[in-house]
């Protein structure tokens, strides 16, 4: 793939571990300047950070459920960056159990993180990238917001709400050279899908029809794609990266 990404900036949500800290890294080595986030994980964060290849990177307390944290780091970054070109919406947490065991709180703080800080950074990114008339938003979706899953309904219900979002906004902004995709990844080996008992894991690739589970790079490589001019004519999308699990 031509790399046609030296030299600009993005903003990488919850990049301090999994899927968000393998994106931060590969666009890196695209050349990019990244932004490199954390809410409670600063150590691991500045591990990542440290091993960035390239200059000019930025680490940065950010918790996308708080209005005013989201404000102030975008502060930073339009003043170290003077802009940005991407965002990564990365950032999200899980609180599973069934509908009736479900407390209000747990509802709340995966909708909170999930789907609002999304709309939190989002709203911020979009004024940067209209003013500039160019940038490019990538939505971390789910495999569960399309298929839904039981235990799930409250992740379930933030992620397909984020590719609702994203449509919506990829509409607003298309006249400004703006765009909005979503990926969805499936079954990837993370610290979350390791939490996963054995036999729900072995239920999960029995269900995968190439039989392999998913890395972090797979769906670093998709974002960097829909980052990238190589993806100009292509906004209001969602790749699924699933092994095809969900088609």
């Amino acid at each position: 793939m031509k790399t046609d990404l030296n030299g600009k900036t993005v903003l990488v949500t919850g990049s301090s571990r999994g899927i968000g800290a393998e994106t931060a890294k590969y666009l890196a080595e695209c050349g990019m300047r990244v932004a490199v986030t954390y809410a409670g994980s600063k150590a691991k964060a500045e591990e990542i950070y440290n091993s960035l290849k390239g200059e000019g990177h930025l680490l940065l307390p950010l918790n996308v459920a708080d209005a005013t944290s989201v404000s102030e780091g975008f502060d930073v970054i339009s003043k170290e960056f003077g802009g940005l070109y991407g965002l990564v919406n990365n950032a999200g947490i899980t609180r599973d159990q069934l509908l009736l065991r479900l407390k209000d709180e747990d509802f709340d703080a995966v909708i909170e993180t999930n789907l609002k800080g999304t709309f939190l950074c989002t709203k911020l990114a979009v004024k940067m990238m209209m003013k500039a008339r160019s940038g490019s938003i990538v939505n971390i979706t789910s495999v569960i917001g399309q298929t839904g899953q039981a235990g799930q309904s409250n992740y379930a219900a933030s992620k397909a709400g984020v590719e609702a979002f994203t449509k919506s906004v990829a509409q607003e902004v298309a006249s400004r050279s703006v765009r909005l995709n979503c990926v969805a990844p499936g079954f990837i080996a993370t610290d979350m899908t390791d939490e996963l008992p054995e036999d729900r894991k072995k239920a999960i690739l029995g269900a995968v029809p190439m039989n392999s589970i998913g890395e972090p790079l797979d769906v670093a490589q998709a974002v960097a794609f829909l980052l990238s001019e190589n993806s100009k004519y292509i906004t209001g999308q969602t790749i699924s990266v699933n092994g095809g699990l969900f088609m």
